[in-house]
């Protein structure tokens, strides 16, 4: 693939003939100066990407809960056996997979912030009615149920896209997924406090508390999405001057995005005929799994460390803490230096390295550092096919 281009085998939805300058910054059609560009995308830093970062971080505090609830009481009580646990995991990757492909499809005609802002509504509602569930058939149900709720909202990065140009992806889509790791940071904390301090309160184990307090946060945030998130920058109302509107929509089409909501199925039949489509969904796959594996398992993991139930909370926030410095460390380099592929694969060995020590090493101490470097280097995995992928496969219908 070409290193400043997207892919030239890969046809496009954009119009014919119009010129490819989405590595450049500077159009000769804008009507603003350098420093007001670079005020304007400063404006993009403070207003869309926070908006939507936050967005991504409640659903990733979502994610991971079960894991810092299973040992915060939720084993015992529901009396869950290791494959009950990994029943439930499985089951909301399930509906995350078998979702996300519509999800992301209809974000144009359900439009984002009515479409993000009944997803966290909707997943509130089922992580507070988790309190309720008393054996492990109705926990993998309501995994289910979540999973397919949050899939709804994993459009953040395609909708990054419509913002941001080429060489200004990789380093957004690393501070939106980087927030990911702080909602595992902060669930590490939480669960930490929680379970120090309200377990037992009212006769309830902490896992339930756990579940009461991360359903009602996103429920009460999702409004201030639906009223302050733009749909595409056509649409942005608040904070933006009617030239700065004109240049959004310039930037946008520069990196070859529609303003049409129509999909185009003719042209999902042509990308599945596509080997780099392939390549890609088989890179993401083995990116997710080595993140999903260790996010779902990670306090179970520290624990068997040998480190007490409480504690093993509380390290997770260390773990965390070195996946959000790879994530924005590896992304910077993919866009310094525009070889993708290359940081892509130097992550990937220093995963590889990671594993390996897990794996032989028997100090405790020495494994945990292990399971630190595991999630400097695989984190950083995803968002870097995401943003390589956004800017090979052009038009609103492909990407």
């Amino acid at each position: 693939m070409s290193k400043n281009n997207p892919d030239p085998s890969i046809t496009t939805d954009f119009e014919p003939g119009k010129t490819d300058t989405s590595h450049v910054e500077f159009s000769a059609n804008s009507r603003l100066d350098k420093k007001q560009r670079r005020k304007l995308k400063w404006k993009l830093d403070w207003f869309i990407l926070p908006l939507i970062s936050a967005v991504y971080f409640f659903g990733s505090m979502d994610r991971s809960d079960l894991a810092n609830a299973l040992i915060a009481g939720l084993e015992e009580e529901l009396h869950l056996s290791p494959k009950d646990y990994s029943n439930a995991s499985s089951m909301f990757l399930v509906s995350y997979v078998v979702f996300q492909l519509p999800g992301t499809l209809l974000i144009k005609k359900i439009r984002a912030p009515v479409q993000f802002c009944g997803a966290m509504v909707l997943w509130g509602l089922l992580t507070v009615l988790t309190v309720l569930v008393k054996s492990s058939g109705q926990l993998i149900a309501m995994r289910f149920l979540i999973g397919a709720a949050e899939a709804f909202v994993q459009g953040g990065a395609f909708y990054l896209s419509f913002w941001y140009e080429y060489h200004e992806l990789a380093t957004r889509s690393a501070i939106f997924f980087s927030t990911s790791t702080l909602a595992g940071a902060f669930n590490g904390l939480l669960a930490y406090g929680i379970s120090k301090n309200l377990d037992g309160t009212n006769g309830w184990r902490a896992w339930k508390w756990i579940f009461l307090i991360e359903g009602i946060l996103p429920i009460g945030f999702a409004f201030v999405v639906l009223f302050f998130l733009p749909a595409s920058p056509s649409e942005v109302r608040h904070g933006f001057s009617e030239i700065e509107k004109e240049e959004l929509i310039q930037r946008s089409e520069r990196c070859h995005n529609s303003s049409e909501a129509r999909l185009q199925p003719k042209k999902i039949l042509e990308l599945l005929m596509s080997i780099h489509f392939w390549l890609f969904t088989v890179l993401y796959c083995v990116s997710l799994f080595t993140v999903s594996s260790l996010s779902n398992f990670l306090p179970a993991l520290v624990h068997g460390f040998g480190y007490s139930s409480i504690g093993a909370q509380l390290f997770t926030v260390i773990v965390y803490a070195c996946a959000c410095l790879g994530i924005l460390f590896f992304s910077r380099i993919a866009d310094k230096t525009n070889a993708r592929g290359l940081t892509v694969t130097l992550s990937s060995i220093g995963g590889i390295v990671g594993y390996a020590m897990l794996i032989g090493l028997e100090n405790r101490d020495a494994r945990f550092a292990a399971t630190c470097i595991v999630a400097f280097c695989m984190y950083s995995k995803v968002v870097l096919v995401l943003s390589w992928a956004a800017m090979n496969f052009i038009g609103y219908t492909r990407r």
